[in-house]
């Protein structure tokens, strides 16, 4: 059975990562409201997923330190 990649596995961090998803939709200038959002733009749901990527990368490179 297929399963719903967009399906968060733990559910302790959906508010998480809901304010995450607006944090990265503030910086990269879009406007979500809470709840549904398919009034988006390919575009703009690309801009908001490829920021909130951005920032975890970033946050993982951070987390390694000097570990190389």
């Amino acid at each position: 059975m297929a399963r719903n990649s967009n399906q968060i596995l733990n559910q302790n961090a959906r508010g998480a990562m809901d304010r995450f998803k607006m944090e990265a939709a503030s910086e990269v200038g879009v406007s979500l409201k809470q709840g549904y959002n398919g009034d988006l733009t390919s575009r703009q749901a690309g801009s908001i997923g490829g920021q909130m990527v951005k920032k975890m990368i970033q946050s993982y490179e951070n987390s390694l330190g000097g570990q190389a």
